[in-house]
């Protein structure tokens, strides 16, 4: 079997999505939950004021009964095809940052694997916030941000799930 192509998932293509209100964040939060990366795929860039994370992320958006949460169509699936889950590399990148602060992570391991469950937005005064980013073992990044601008861009054409399964959390 062939390795899946952009034209394989829902959408017909890379996803590029921002989110700039709390109301859009809870959107790219599912579309981003489970995406791995390491602590080495972490780069805060304090001059242009931007955090930036290369992850692999689970394509959530090519399952059926998640597509319609996600505004796309459900038609050619994964589970549909009968074909192999994917990840994709992306970059979610934070932009307007003025502070990152981290719990539970190692700044010194960059080999050290995280698992990103969601993000968060706590509003603060005149439009600032803080922008939490959790990973799976009590991890966190707290983004101190001038306003909510938040990109995920895919970066790389869709590749097989390593693991072939579809990740589960005990709820």
């Amino acid at each position: 079997m062939a390795d899946a192509s952009y034209t394989d998932g829902a959408q017909g293509g890379a996803l590029a999505i921002r989110a700039e209100t709390p109301d859009e964040l809870p959107i790219l939060s599912a579309l981003c939950q489970d995406a791995v990366l390491t602590v080495g795929d972490i780069r805060y860039d304090g001059t242009a004021r931007t955090l930036a994370l290369l992850t692999s992320r689970f394509r959530w958006e090519d399952l059926a009964d998640r597509a319609p949460a996600f505004g796309l169509a459900s038609a050619a699936s994964a589970e549909d095809a009968d074909r192999p889950y994917e990840r994709v590399r992306a970059i979610l990148a934070v932009r307007d940052v003025t502070a990152v602060r981290s719990d539970g992570i190692g700044r010194e391991d960059k080999d050290t694997v995280l698992s990103l469950l969601s993000l968060g937005w706590t509003p603060g005064p005149d439009g600032t916030g803080t922008l939490v980013l959790t990973f799976a073992g009590d991890g966190a990044l707290a983004v101190d941000c001038e306003c909510l601008s938040v990109d995920l861009r895919d970066v790389n054409r869709p590749h097989r799930a390593v693991s072939g399964a579809m990740p589960r959390h005990d709820v």
